[in-house]
């Protein structure tokens, strides 16, 4: 099996390439994104001063739930009749982490296999009348723009539905920097491509792979590389980049894992 290259930010990779080497496969953390504190905090801890306001707090992911309970003022706790929507078991096993309750979090099920905004959005619309509701979702930014074509679909569904959406920034993708380990891991990467695997969980990461080649004046090999995306829009920017093989699959543990067996399977 070539050795898989996990690409989330730093905490994150390190936590995965554990769960990998435990099941077997060989594993580095290679973090193509670097999470920064956002460019207003004031309007985060404004953010946590409103809750009682909101019916609804949406986190895209896990690093949105970390740097939002980060920012969390002295005296200010989470309403425990407060729903916490979680479109992704990483964010809904983070909001757990951060203290808040199950009977508060909304999620895709397991069941469903995709967890994205709209499997949100089917989990969230027969809950409740959602007129006159008001929801907050708290997102990441690159640069100074707001990420997500997702989250914005996620919006339109909800004022559609006559809810009020507000949005707050929780942190900023911002580009890798890679220390010594991670330098030599990438240059492997470059020197043999087919033995190495791409486990992207987000377009961004790709992203930021191209601007790192770019700066390093590298012509990556991607064609003859294999990627293995957790959604199909992350796999169609993957496809767009010239791997040559592009796998899917769930981002759940269990998913992954059998993905990769299934990938490194001459019979399949």
């Amino acid at each position: 099996m070539p050795r898989v290259l996990v690409t989330r930010p730093a905490p994150q990779a390190r936590e995965w390439v554990a769960r990998l080497c435990e099941h077997g496969i060989d594993a580095a953390a290679l973090p193509l994104i670097a999470i920064g504190p956002p460019s207003d905090v004031g309007a985060l801890q404004a953010a946590w001063r409103s809750l009682d306001a909101h019916a609804l707090v949406v986190f895209v992911s896990p690093n949105a739930v970390a740097q939002f309970f980060a920012q969390r003022p002295d005296g200010c706790a989470w309403p425990p009749a407060l729903w916490a929507g979680a479109p992704g078991p990483g964010s809904s096993a983070a909001l757990r982490e951060a203290g808040v309750g199950d009977a508060a979090i909304v999620a895709p099920p397991l069941a469903a296999g995709r967890f994205d905004s709209e499997a949100l959005w089917v989990a969230l619309h027969a809950r409740r009348d959602w007129r006159g509701a008001s929801v907050l979702v708290v997102r990441g930014s690159v640069g100074t723009e707001p990420e997500g074509s997702g989250r914005e679909w996620f919006a339109q569904a909800l004022r559609m539905a006559g809810a009020r959406v507000e949005f707050v920034v929780a942190y900023r993708r911002c580009p890798p920097h890679l220390d010594a380990g991670q330098r030599a891991q990438w240059a492997a990467a470059l020197a043999a491509p087919a033995q190495h695997l791409w486990l992207f969980s987000s377009s961004a990461a790709i992203d930021q792979l191209e601007a790192l080649a770019a700066a390093d004046g590298a012509a990556p090999r991607w064609a003859s590389t294999c990627a293995l995306a957790t959604h199909p829009r992350i796999a169609e920017r993957a496809r767009a980049a010239g791997f040559g093989r592009v796998l899917q699959s769930a981002p759940t543990l269990a998913a992954i894992v059998a993905a990769l067996r299934a990938a490194d399977d001459p019979a399949r």
